[in-house]
């Protein structure tokens, strides 16, 4: 059984201004919670008991509220610099060690039930789908036979409906290929360039979800999260 999670949290959430001035995305409150909280009782509920929860800006208010909440099994790693996804897996190799573990982004959400089916102690990594109506937003995944092929990011042209959506089950292997990934157009390292290098290698698979995926990245989401929560009664 897997036990430990990584959640990236550290960004500044820039898409959310003007409500992230003063407070980071992740503690944004969803019906009376924040959204944080959602995300690390389905990490619990779904086996993993041991969470790092990678923080940055605004930290102190993520640090202190996991100190207040020690049931949720989180505890916060601090992260100087925002250099990408990547850059934030490979800090988390001290946490990890040799073991197996998933990473997810910190202003997601998924249901328990999905997050469980990446409790996969096995010796390959796997990535989350989620076919959506408008892929050409996102890192579209190409698949065949339910492995990875390529990550193609926003395409211009169609090449599929499978998107990626931040959640991760990696094995050790990941941070050998994080090493080999540059620094990105944008300047950052980013997850998806180390997890072609591993689908190169035909060490990928994909799992498609089963039930949601909710993404808490602008203004705009905050009503409509909220109104699933209350509808699926998750509280």
């Amino acid at each position: 059984m897997i036990k430990k999670a990584v959640v990236m949290a550290a960004g500044k959430g820039t898409r959310m201004l003007p409500i992230t001035k003063d407070i980071p995305k992740h503690m944004i409150e969803i019906n009376g919670k924040p959204f944080l909280y959602y995300l690390l009782t389905a990490l619990n509920e779904a086996g993993f008991d041991d969470i790092a929860v990678f923080v940055s800006y605004k930290k102190e208010q993520i640090i202190d509220y996991l100190k207040q909440n020690p049931q949720l099994n989180a505890s916060p790693i601090e992260q100087e610099e925002i250099l990408g996804s990547a850059q934030t897996i490979k800090l988390a190799q001290n946490f990890v060690e040799n073991d197996n573990f998933i990473a997810v982004g910190g202003d997601n959400l998924w249901s328990v039930r999905d997050l469980a089916a990446f409790n996969i102690d096995d010796n390959l990594n796997y990535i989350a789908g989620y076919e959506v109506e408008n892929p050409e937003k996102y890192g579209v995944l190409v698949t065949k036979d339910n492995k990875l092929v390529r990550i193609h990011e926003k395409p211009k042209e169609y090449v599929g409906n499978l998107i990626s959506t931040g959640l991760y089950k990696f094995t050790p292997e990941i941070f050998n290929a994080i090493k080999q990934i540059k620094l990105s157009p944008r300047g950052e390292y980013e997850i998806p360039d180390a997890i072609s290098i591993l689908a190169n290698e035909g060490k990928v698979n994909v799992i498609k979800l089963q039930d949601f995926w909710l993404d808490l990245g602008c203004p705009e989401d905050i009503p409509r999260v909220s109104d699933f929560l209350r509808e699926k009664s998750i509280v």
